[in-house]
């Protein structure tokens, strides 16, 4: 009884860990309202699972193969999950704040943290869109690593209580938009596969007086390759700037 209270005590250890060992976006706050993030550990579970604005993930774990549909928003359709829309969107002013709460995030992840967005074709609704490979993402925000060497994926968030905050373009014009959340983890990035990409997508209604569109759209897939500086990248003996990926801010 002892020997199987002890494996079972262990088992149960193991997956505690194994839920902490990376993260997600847990919630978010479009200038000052509280959204839940979709929590992969218990919103399932619910007769009736709670409506989010944030895409389903399958859980805390990342996307190695950047060729795949799942960096676009951690889908994961080996296990039965795709990239599908959220049923609910929240509502955010051209010009205000949102704030990603992440779960706890292991120190030995380094890696920059990226916010793309993608305008949904007049006559869709956001909970009805799912952009494929088609170029429709553009750069709203970027960290990576400062010139003393600190990491927006740990000192940032550590310094922030875990909070990632960007701010939507004001000039940016009216409608439906997903925004495309992630950290790239580097611990395991000397080679190709071993970045890590964590995305999230968050659907939300851009208000305001703004009349701009961006016009450098890029593909997920198809932005990211086994070649793109920075996603092959040895954190531990390079000391130099870090470059990343994907195209210029849009500002």
């Amino acid at each position: 009884m002892l020997r199987s209270a002890l494996s079972l005590t262990a088992t149960v250890l193991g997956a505690i860990t194994l839920v902490n060992a990376h993260g997600y976006v847990q919630e978010v706050t479009l200038d000052t309202t509280v959204h839940s993030g979709y929590l992969p550990y218990s919103d399932p579970y619910y007769p009736t699972p709670p409506q989010r604005i944030v895409r389903k993930i399958p859980g805390n774990g990342p996307v190695e193969d950047v060729s795949s549909i799942d960096v676009q928003c951690n889908g994961w359709a080996a296990g039965g999950f795709t990239t599908a829309p959220a049923p609910i969107y929240g509502t955010i002013e051209a010009g205000k704040q949102v704030k990603l709460d992440w779960t706890t995030w292991p120190d030995s992840h380094v890696g920059p943290i990226i916010t793309y967005m993608a305008r949904v074709p007049s006559g869709v609704d956001i909970t009805e869109w799912s952009p494929g490979t088609a170029a429709v993402w553009f750069k709203v925000a970027e960290s990576g690593k400062t010139a003393d060497g600190k990491w927006a994926a740990t000192d940032g968030l550590y310094a922030n209580d875990h909070i990632y905050t960007f701010t939507v373009p004001a000039r940016l014009r009216p409608g439906q938009y997903i925004i495309r959340h992630e950290i790239i983890a580097l611990h395991a990035a000397w080679s190709y596969p071993g970045a890590q990409v964590y995305p999230s997508c968050i659907q939300v209604e851009v208000t305001g007086n703004g009349n701009d569109l961006p016009t450098n759209l890029v593909s997920f897939p198809g932005e990211y390759t086994p070649t793109t500086p920075g996603l092959v990248y040895d954190v531990y003996t390079n000391t130099g700037p870090y470059p990343i990926p994907g195209p210029a801010v849009w500002s």
